[in-house]
């Protein structure tokens, strides 16, 4: 059984206790990973204390050319990480090399870092006296990464932490740890010292012993809501600075302008691509008028067509779910809505992958005639389930989007440019799609919902994230022949 560990100062290592990890395909455990105890953790944090000075006074432009060093690497290894997440995670290869793309968008932001790290400096702000501002790193910061993108999100937290000069504990999703490994060994060829970058895997005791260490200075996270809220509260209780991305529950706005094939073949790939296991799918279609029929008939049609399969699979277009349990919760959330009285036009369960009859497969769900009360409405599946919500008019759209506990993100599908603007200044979500199903920012934006969906003041990469990996200082400095004393608050003359 191959054991995957921590590690910690470029050497591997683990204490006594494991957890399995599956192949989600073949529903079989294909390795054991070391789980963190407190030991564990003081020894990454102690690591990343000791390697931070140096790498905090090299200049940016030597921290720049480890990152363009590892996205080449990253470049002409893509496929090769895009197949140990399908092993672990269960999306399909192509999917996975979608993921690995968005990531290294992210490490050609950092790239940039000298030119994002410039402070501003103002001569003669008082007679003889000039002001500057420069932006200083953390220290040891630490990404806790949820198991739907092994990949992406930790590249969307490390690449701008150590590029503005920290150094960077990423403690993984216990359930698919081997992408983590695999891009510490890039960065190690890509010349980045040892003890800059950890790998810390574990579980929540992992979890609590970075939150509470007095030597990690802030905490990025992406998870569940509840999980979310935990990490901001105690984290902040112990003097951190925290980002925690919570849950979702993405709606689509149909309007009767939309064209309907567009907006179909849109939906299909929001809400069932990589099995709906993504906190940007979309879950709820609010069919706004008399397109309802039109449009569930169609989906219901290009739903049951729908291609699975397995790692590889050229035409597969969607793939197992992580795990077991994860399974199971999902297909109870098909029971409730049909024990609250939802249609169920397409039902998945109970599907069975010829040759991998042992995997975590769902096959894509629909449920017409959905209401607000319902839980598979109010709550986050988190699954290839769709719901569909009609309502009578554009204005209830928005008051049901806005009256939602998540505020992840959401889109509309129009040809109309007046219903669309006054889409994108009501509404109250952090993300918003205009004929984009999934409107995940680019890497040189910021990252982030609203409400229930973040916790903490920054959004991540982009322009936000170096401003939550570094703190400002501002110095104002003369040079005078004689200087006096002053007895009161200093003023500019």
């Amino acid at each position: 059984m191959k054991t995957l560990s921590h590690l910690i100062a470029g050497h591997s290592s683990h204490g006594e206790r494991f957890a399995d990890v599956y192949n989600p395909a073949l529903g079989q455990v294909s390795a054991r990973v070391a789980l963190a105890g407190q030991d564990d953790v003081d020894a990454a944090v102690a690591a990343a204390r000791a390697a931070f000075p140096a790498w905090a006074e090299t200049s940016p432009l030597k921290r720049a050319r480890v990152m363009f060093k590892f996205k080449e690497l990253l470049e002409s290894h893509a496929l090769q990480l895009a197949e140990i997440i399908s092993a672990e995670h269960g999306k399909v290869v192509s999917d996975a090399m979608g993921e690995v793309q968005r990531g290294l968008e992210v490490v050609e932001f950092a790239c940039g870092i000298p030119q994002l790290l410039k402070g501003e400096f103002t001569e003669q702000v008082g007679s003889g006296i000039d002001s500057h501002s420069m932006r200083q790193p953390l220290g040891v910061v630490a990404g806790i990464t949820p198991f739907n993108f092994p990949a992406m999100v930790p590249m969307w937290m490390f690449p701008v932490a150590i590029a503005c000069g920290n150094t960077f504990i990423l403690k993984p999703s216990e359930r698919n740890p081997s992408a983590s490994l695999f891009i510490a060994g890039l960065l190690q060829q890509a010349g980045l010292p040892d003890g800059v970058f950890t790998v810390l895997q574990g579980d929540k005791q992992a979890v609590d012993g970075l939150l509470t260490h007095p030597d990690v200075s802030a905490v990025s996270f992406v998870g569940s809501t509840p999980i979310a809220q935990y990490i901001y509260e105690t984290g902040a209780r112990h003097g951190k600075r925290v980002q925690a991305l919570g849950g979702a529950k993405n709606h689509m706005v149909v309007l009767p302008d939309a064209d309907l094939d567009q907006t179909v073949e849109a939906l299909v790939g929001a809400a069932y691509g990589s099995a709906g296991e993504r906190c940007m799918a979309i879950s709820v279609v609010l069919a706004v008028g008399d397109i309802g029929d039109a449009l569930v008939a169609k989906l219901a049609e290009r739903a049951r067509t729908l291609k699975i399969g397995v790692g590889g699979d050229p035409a597969a277009e969607m793939g197992p779910l992580v795990t077991r349990q994860h399974l199971d919760k999902v297909c109870s959330y098909v029971d409730s809505g049909v024990a609250q009285g939802a249609s169920l036009l397409v039902d998945g369960r109970g599907y069975r992958h010829p040759g991998h009859e042992d995997g975590f497969f769902l096959a894509p769900c629909l449920f017409d005639h959905v209401t607000p009360e319902m839980r598979i409405y109010q709550e986050e599946i988190f699954g290839p389930v769709l719901a569909v919500v009609r309502v009578a008019d554009f204005d209830t759209a928005i008051n049901l989007i806005n009256s939602h506990q998540y505020a992840n993100g959401t889109s509309i599908f129009t040809r109309s440019g007046g219903a669309a603007r006054e889409f994108g200044h009501r509404i109250q979500v952090g993300m918003v799609g205009i004929n984009v199903p999934i409107p995940v920012p680019m890497a040189f934006h910021s990252f982030g919902g609203w409400k229930a969906s973040l916790f903490g003041d920054h959004h991540m990469h982009g322009p936000e994230g170096v401003r939550f990996y570094t703190r400002m200082k501002t110095i104002t400095s003369r040079w005078p022949q004689t200087l006096s004393a002053e007895f009161m608050m200093p003023t500019m003359k």
